[in-house]
């Protein structure tokens, strides 16, 4: 996994050459895209925060430091769905595509972090 780069973006945002292999990690399926125009390489619903911690988090930008703390736990505790994504990652670029409005306060930005974190 050393070397490769973990870039995070909105799934509104056009695909690009440069993204590398395009993984959603939302647990829902973004509103107002088409699966035939996301350009998907996988969709890693499991990786996503809980349906829970989602709720509770509710993009609350004051929420976001608890709400990442949590995230990290769970991810502590999903080792399945990291290693799958691990797995992407020993590949090539990955592009970790996200529908959430704020680009600074999502889960995107704390799994490319702990991903990152967690190389092997």
């Amino acid at each position: 996994m050393k070397g490769r780069r973990i870039a995070i973006k909105r799934i509104y945002e056009p695909p690009a050459r440069d993204d590398g292999q395009r993984v959603l990690v939302d647990r829902l399926w973004p509103r107002g895209i088409r699966k035939e125009d996301a350009a998907l390489d996988a969709w890693l619903k499991d990786i996503a925060p809980t349906s829970e911690l989602r709720k509770w988090f509710g993009h609350d930008p004051t929420r976001f430091d608890t709400f990442s703390e949590r995230y990290r736990r769970e991810l502590d505790e999903n080792s399945a769905a990291v290693e799958e994504l691990r797995e992407l990652i020993g590949k090539g670029d990955v592009t970790l595509l996200y529908a959430a409005h704020d680009e600074r306060c999502n889960q995107a930005r704390v799994l490319a972090d702990y991903m990152e974190k967690h190389r092997s």
